[in-house]
C-alpha cells in the first residue's frame, strides 16, 4: 500500500476532518484536559505509566506560549491532585524556541519549575533537526538546574550515537526512538534496517551509562532485540522502562505488561488534534495507510450484507 499511502498522505489537507478524527481519535485523548486525565487513569489501572503531551508546535507569539504552559501547569495539578502515575512532555518549538531561545528557556524553567516543585517529571522532546542543537543545548541547561528533566534521541539521524555518547556522560535520563520526521540523506539514515542498526546501537551505548532509558518503539523486532540485550547485561528493571504512542499497538502493549516490564504510553491532546494528525500523515504515509483502511472498513460495513448470530465471533 505505500503508493496509495503516499497519496492519502498527501490529500490529508483535503480530507473531511470529520474522517481524520475518526482515525485520530484512536492515537489522541481527546480536546480538553479531564479526557486526557481519564486515559490516563485507565492506563494506571491497566498497570502503565503516561506522559501527557499537549498538542502544538511552532508557536507563533509567546501570548500563545504562556497560554500552553498555564495548561501544562493545570495538567500537572490535576495529576498530582488525582495521584495518577504520569510526568509531561513538551515541544520546544511549541514554548516559542524559533521565535525566540532564552525566553523559550524562561518559559520552560517556569513550567519545569513547577513540576519540579510537586515531584514531577519533564521531558523535553525533540523535533526536527533544524532544532536539534538548540533542544540538546536547552536539555543540558536546564537539566543542571532540575534533575528530573529527560531528553530524546531519534535513531534515524546519523548523529545519534555521539549525543548518546555525550548525554551518558551526564548520566542524563534519556528517551530514545526512530523518530518520525522527513530528513535529508546527508543527515539521516532512510532505509529502515538502517534506522534498526543504528536503534540498537544507540541503546548499547546508553546502557553503558547510569541514566534511566526509555525503550521507546512499536516495532515488535526492536523490541525483542532490547529484551535479548537487557537480558544479556542484566540491566536492572530500575534503568529502564518500554514506551509507545497511545493506541498504535495495544496487542504489544499486553505482551509487555504481561512479562512485568514497565510501559508507559505518551497521551497527546489538544485543540490542535487535526494539525498533529495532518502533520504526522504528512511526514509519514506509511501511517496514512490507516486512514485508508479505516475508510475501506466503513465502506464494507456500510455495503456488506448482515450475517446472523451464531457466525458471529
Amino acid at each position: 500500500m505505500g503508493l496509495v499511502s503516499t497519496a492519502v498522505a498527501r490529500a490529508v489537507p483535503y480530507l473531511p476532518k470529520s474522517l481524520v478524527r475518526r482515525v485520530s481519535d484512536r492515537y489522541i485523548a481527546g480536546d480538553r484536559v479531564d479526557q486526557a486525565i481519564d486515559v490516563v487513569r485507565d492506563l494506571n489501572e491497566r498497570g502503565a505509566r503516561a506522559t501527557i503531551d499537549v498538542l502544538g508546535e511552532e508557536a507563533a507569539d509567546f501570548s500563545a506560549v504562556e497560554a500552553t504552559v498555564d495548561l501544562y501547569i493545570h495538567v500537572l495539578n490535576e495529576m498530582d491532585r488525582l495521584r495518577l502515575d504520569s510526568g509531561i512532555s513538551v515541544k520546544p518549538t511549541g514554548i516559542g524556541l524559533l521565535i525566540d531561545e532564552e525566553r523559550c528557556v524562561a518559559e520552560l524553567r517556569r513550567l519545569i519549575s513547577h513540576a519540579h516543585s510537586i515531584g514531577r517529571y519533564v521531558r523535553i522532546d525533540m523535533e526536527d533537526s533544524r532544532v536539534t542543537d538548540a533542544t540538546l543545548r536547552i536539555f543540558s541547561r536546564l537539566r543542571s538546574e532540575f534533575p528530573r528533566v529527560g531528553a530524546v534521541l531519534q535513531a534515524c539521524l546519523r548523529r545519534t550515537p555521539d549525543d548518546a555518547a555525550l548525554l551518558v556522560e551526564e548520566g542524563a535520563d534519556v528517551r530514545l526512538c526512530k523518530g518520525i520526521y522527513r530528513e535529508p540523506k546527508s543527515i539521516a539514515w532512510i532505509d529502515a534496517e538502517c534506522v534498526r542498526r543504528n536503534f540498537v546501537r544507540t541503546l548499547e551505548i546508553l546502557l553503558k551509562g547510569q541514566g534511566h532509558v526509555g525503550i521507546a518503539t512499536h516495532d515488535e523486532l526492536l523490541v525483542w532485540d532490547s529484551l535479548e540485550m537487557l537480558r544479556r547485561k542484566r540491566t536492572p528493571r530500575k534503568r529502564y522502562e518500554f514506551q509507545m504512542l497511545l493506541g498504535v499497538d495495544r496487542e504489544l502493549e499486553q505482551v509487555l505488561l504481561d512479562r512485568a516490564e514497565s510501559l508507559r504510553l505518551y497521551v497527546p491532546f489538544g485543540e490542535a488534534w487535526f494539525e498533529y494528525s495532518s502533520r504526522r500523515l504528512r511526514e509519514n504515509p506509511a501511517i496514512a495507510g490507516h486512514v485508508l483502511r479505516g475508510m475501506l472498513r466503513r465502506f464494507d460495513s456500510a455495503t456488506r450484507a448482515p450475517t446472523f448470530a451464531p457466525q458471529e465471533r
